[in-house]
């Protein structure tokens, strides 16, 4: 079975929140599909105007079956990917950072297994890069960790 899991479950720690060093968390994949690369979006469905996007990264190598904590803000990270812009209009990682008050938000890890390795351009948004691989998706891992203030 193609599963992502992280150093944590259930509720994001502060550390990787707009709330602590807000860096990105470590993951971990196993069970991958025959695939050629993978890609990642991390998604908040519950964001007041819609699912707010925290983190594309994309052109990752087949090879790869986990991530270090603290991947920097860069728009290529050598042997791990390329990232795209998130909703804070931000390259890389930027973690939850719900409005106050607003209760417990949800935060969806997607591990996308792709049947073609890929080389797109940096800067991407979750929405062009759900558009470019959604034919080559040949299997989907989803963690989900919630966070509130």
């Amino acid at each position: 079975m193609f599963a992502i899991k992280s150093t944590f479950e259930g509720v994001f720690p502060k550390k990787y929140t707009c709330d602590g060093e807000n860096v990105s968390p470590a993951l971990e994949w196993t069970g991958a599909p025959s695939c050629k690369a993978f890609a990642l979006i991390v998604e908040d469905p519950d964001a007041p105007m819609g699912t707010f996007v925290h983190w594309v990264l994309y052109n990752m190598p087949q090879t790869l079956s986990k991530l270090p904590e603290g991947i920097p803000k860069n728009k290529s990270v050598p042997g791990i990917g390329t990232q795209g812009y998130n909703d804070f209009e931000q390259i890389g990682y930027d973690g939850p950072c719900p409005p106050r008050g607003h209760g417990q938000h949800r935060y969806y890890f997607r591990l996308y297994a792709l049947s073609k390795e890929t080389s797109f351009e940096a800067g991407l948004t979750a929405k062009e890069l759900k558009a470019r691989i959604s034919p080559l998706i040949v299997g989907t891992a989803e963690f989900m960790a919630k966070y509130g203030r």
